[in-house]
């Protein structure tokens, strides 16, 4: 994720002339629009400080305010999952570009609210987020997997369905255990996630 730190000069300058011919955006992740259908994003505190698990509370906090913000622009929120330093969404939409924006505005105040708490202004909280559109059902099943395990992958607890800032239990509630193994089963993660961090993606 902080491969920039690591390059020498000629490496940046190698890097950022491959990005404006591609006309990327030089520093941040850039943002496709594929249109309507499903969508995976993922955003981390700066330098994945666990800004957001300071507390139970703020975790809650988060969780409530993530959903309430994007509500208006999707069709459906699939999934989630808040974690001490990222988030995970799994949403289907019709109109990304405004989803990213009010992820912007929820960034924004939550980052003012909890640098008052904390009484660190001018903190920087946040990185960009980054989204991917669903290529298909297997991707979807997949990336829904990888959500819900995500407490799991990083060490937080033990079984999915026992993380409390997730989806996990109203999932659960829906499709039921045997489906839900069934899906675990037909959809596995293998490498998923890999390249993520990727700054040319």
């Amino acid at each position: 994720m902080y491969e920039w730190r690591r390059m020498t000069a000629a490496q940046r300058e190698e890097l950022l002339a491959a990005r404006r011919q591609r006309q990327l955006p030089w520093h941040s992740p850039p943002h496709r629009d594929c249109g309507e259908g499903a969508y995976h994003l993922a955003a981390a505190c700066y330098e994945h400080q666990p800004v957001i698990g300071l507390t139970a509370n703020r975790m809650a906090q988060c969780e409530a305010a993530l959903l309430e913000a994007i509500k208006p622009h999707t069709r459906e929120i699939h999934a989630w999952c808040i974690l001490p330093n990222h988030y995970h969404l799994l949403f289907a939409t019709s109109d990304i570009k405004s989803v990213i924006h009010s992820i912007g505005q929820f960034h924004g105040r939550l980052a003012h609210r909890w640098n008052g708490e904390d009484r660190a202004r001018g903190r920087k909280v946040w990185r960009n987020c980054r989204e991917r559109a669903m290529r298909s059902e297997r991707h979807f099943w997949a990336t829904m997997n990888y959500v819900h395990h995500n407490p799991v992958h990083h060490g937080y607890c033990s079984k999915w369905q026992d993380w409390p800032f997730s989806s996990a239990a109203p999932f659960l509630e829906k499709v039921g255990t045997e489906e839900a193994a069934r899906i675990w089963t037909m959809y596995p993660l293998l490498d998923y996630g890999e390249g993520w961090d990727d700054p040319e993606l």
